[in-house]
């Protein structure tokens, strides 16, 4: 939602505001130090968010992925402060948090317009992905087709030698046994 959109959301008096929750944003790659500077990065962009209030942030050191040795995974934990529900909302989309937890208020009011805004972003975004989604099956099936008419085999492509095929017309030869 852009800045316009959301300062075009009128506040009803009764929604809750001041939300308080902790986000947890998680990262996968190497080296460590760049995912340390990652998060660093994106715990600040969530502070100049418009609506947000960082009141603390936790980086913790990478560590080796337990099933992939070659990566290494950290996270940051971030408890912030929200002007309401929709600014939530709009945190998980951009930032694809691995959890969120609201802390309080325990009850939180939301007028049905509230809600229809919740909604609304909410499909506006799966619509999003889905057209993603299509677009990616139907590249997807050009390659394979394409892939076919060339020749190449999936096993080939997971590194899989090809088995030799002899030509239809070559048979083994016999050697001479030497005899007349």
């Amino acid at each position: 939602m852009s800045e316009e959109e959301q300062e075009q959301i009128e506040r009803i008096p009764g929604e809750t505001t001041g939300i308080k929750a902790i986000m947890i944003l998680e990262v996968i790659g190497k080296p460590p130090e760049h995912l340390k500077e990652t998060l660093e990065d994106l715990t600040n962009k969530v502070g100049e968010e418009k609506g947000v209030t960082v009141d603390s942030k936790k980086i913790n050191e990478p560590v080796f992925m337990k099933d992939q040795k070659e990566f290494y995974t950290t996270f940051a934990e971030i408890e912030l402060e929200v002007e309401d529900v929709m600014i939530l909302n709009m945190l998980m989309f951009k930032y694809m948090p691995a959890h969120i937890e609201v802390l309080s208020p325990e009850l939180i009011a939301l007028s049905n317009n509230g809600w229809n805004d919740i909604f609304n972003e909410l499909i506006r975004k799966l619509h999003g992905y889905d057209e993603v989604a299509r677009v990616l099956q139907a590249q997807n099936a050009m390659m394979q087709k394409k892939m076919k008419e060339l020749g190449v085999t999936e096993e080939e492509l997971r590194g899989k030698p090809k088995e030799e095929k002899k030509d239809e017309g070559e048979e083994e030869k016999e050697e001479p046994s030497g005899e007349k």
